[in-house]
């Protein structure tokens, strides 16, 4: 199977993770990887929530879309990105429903803040019912979400449903049933939760994944574990041969040799308890040791995660 046999499995993924875990940089990386694949991409960032436009030169992505990335080689695979914002959205869907002419003035006059604030969860349902649109009408293999935090992930994946229990009616019915329907197929959405290889956010992500499975019905693809430091192999040795020496160098050595080693340890600890505790692929992207995020570093995490793709090729997870 191939790294396209997974990135096919669905038609949008939706990445989420704890604030701080690296959740951008994976959907940066998915979406290159996509890319590199022979995919037409779309990579997603929502209002308010992500910086991947930094990835690829953009202080924050258009409403329409860019170009970001397409393959040296020449390859039919390409990755464009936009930014979707809930006041845009119901823009676009009142011009789609034959209302472009209020669709000026309700702006001006700031109408849209108070139709998008009307009802709890409204403007999570407009942001997602522009992604099943993009999903319905454009020409796109796949589509990387950059989600909310992974407190407000659920929240925001949740809009749907609650708008629906809650007795909406019309338009706004419509649309929360048919976002339903898109995150309750896994044939075209999956959620894949990003964390470190540390006590709270592996805690926090296990929750999470619980949470999305009970609360909203998703379906969930590989957690990635993200900023594994590597092992150096022979360092228990070393740290042995080092003895309780008291010279500065050998005092020096031995201090980074134990903090090393506890920081492989622990890791390692908690890599175990995820495997026990949330029984789904994994996936392991290393830590790179630089400040930022750039293409090249998004590149270099791609060159990791694209064999693991492979090995998980050919179905839902």
């Amino acid at each position: 199977m191939s790294a396209t046999d997974f990135l096919r499995t669905s038609r949008i993924l939706i990445v989420a993770g704890k604030g701080g875990v690296g959740k951008t940089t994976v959907g940066a990386t998915i979406g290159v990887a996509a890319a590199r694949s022979g995919l037409n991409t779309l990579l997603v960032e929502l209002e308010g929530h992500s910086t991947l436009g930094r990835a690829f030169g953009f202080d924050e992505l258009p409403y329409e879309d860019v170009d970001l990335f397409a393959p040296s080689d020449g390859g039919p695979g390409h990755l464009r990105g936009r930014r979707i914002t809930p006041d845009e959205a119901l823009i676009d869907y009142l011009s789609g429903h034959g209302l472009d002419r209020i669709t000026g003035r309700l702006a001006r006059t700031g109408t849209i803040d108070v139709v998008a604030t009307a009802a709890p969860g409204i403007r999570d349902l407009l942001t997602l019912g522009k992604i099943r649109q993009i999903e319905a009408t454009e020409d796109v293999d796949l589509i990387v979400v950059d989600a909310p935090a992974a407190g407000h992930a659920v929240t925001f994946l949740r809009s749907a449903a609650g708008l629906s229990e809650a007795g909406a009616d019309g338009p706004v019915k419509e649309q929360a049933d048919l976002v339903s329907a898109m995150l309750s197929d896994d044939a075209r959405c999956q959620v894949i939760l990003v964390t470190l290889p540390e006590e709270t956010p592996i805690t926090e992500v296990i929750e999470t994944a619980y949470s999305l499975e009970d609360d909203v019905g998703i379906a969930l693809g590989p957690i990635v574990v993200n900023g594994l430091i590597p092992t150096i192999p022979g360092l228990e040795a070393e740290l042995r041969d080092l003895g309780t020496s008291r010279s500065k160098i050998n005092r020096a050595r031995r201090e980074a040799a134990t903090y090393r080693l506890g920081r492989e340890q622990s890791q390692a600890t908690e890599v175990e308890r995820l495997d026990i505790e949330l029984p789904l692929p994994r996936i392991e992207l290393p830590h790179l040791f630089r400040a930022g995020l750039d293409e090249a570093s998004v590149h270099e995490l791609t060159d990791a995660l694209l064999p693991q793709l492979h090995d998980l090729g050919g179905g839902h997870v």
